[in-house]
Formats: structure tokens, C-alpha cells, sequence
């Protein structure tokens, strides 16, 4: 399986923007798909996740609310709406992939910058 993050940039604070992770290959409903976002000078950070099915979807606490996850199977898309936006959200936005809980198939991630 192949990623590829897309529909970052830059927006103000309080505004919206979606985020696409699309994929390549085969049987891409049989995946989990992960949202993890990179701000500068810190560690990765846990964002969502979103079983193949869709069925499932968690959230990290300080997205709750503002951030949804969705997947469209029949497109190879997973997509993460983000409303609200504040700049404590600025940061690269990568989504992986995996069959077994451990993410395996990373996108090259897309840069958001919420700017005040």
C-alpha cells in the first residue's frame, strides 16, 4: 500500500480544512488508517484513528470535538476534517497505515500552519 497526505496549507484561526489520505493497492477496507501530525521542534503526536471498516474512530483528547474521521472505501481515501482550527494545530500532517495495530505504510505527510 502507497499513501499519499494531501490538502494542507495555510488557513486563519477558527477556519477549516480537509485533509485526504489516499492509497494505492489492493484491499485498502481491510486497513486501519492513522492520523499523526508533527509540529516543529516536537515529537510526533497521535492524532486519530479509523478502523478499515469505519466502523471505529478514536480521537486524541485535544482534537475531540473539532476533528472528524472519515473514509470513503471505494475511493482508497481517508479524510480528516478539521474545524475550529487554532495554532497549536500547525504542524505536518501524515497518515500511516496497517493491517496488524502497528502502522507500517506512511505517507509523506502535508504541512497545515493555522496562522493568529
Amino acid at each position: 500500500v502507497q499513501l499519499q497526505a494531501s490538502g494542507g496549507g495555510l488557513v486563519q484561526v477558527g477556519e477549516s480544512l480537509r485533509l485526504s489520505c489516499t492509497a494505492s493497492g489492493r484491499a485498502f477496507s481491510n486497513y486501519a488508517v492513522r492520523w499523526f501530525r508533527q509540529a516543529p521542534g516536537k515529537e510526533r503526536e497521535f492524532v486519530g484513528r479509523i478502523s478499515g471498516s469505519g466502523g471505529n474512530i478514536v480521537y486524541t483528547q485535544s482534537v475531540k470535538g473539532r476533528f472528524t474521521i472519515a473514509r470513503d472505501n471505494a475511493k482508497n481515501t481517508v479524510y480528516l476534517e478539521m474545524n475550529s482550527l487554532k495554532p497549536e494545530d500547525t504542524a505536518v500532517y501524515y497518515c500511516a497505515a496497517d493491517l496488524s495495530g502497528t502502522p507500517t505504510y506512511w505517507g509523506q505527510g502535508t504541512l497545515v500552519t493555522v496562522s493568529s
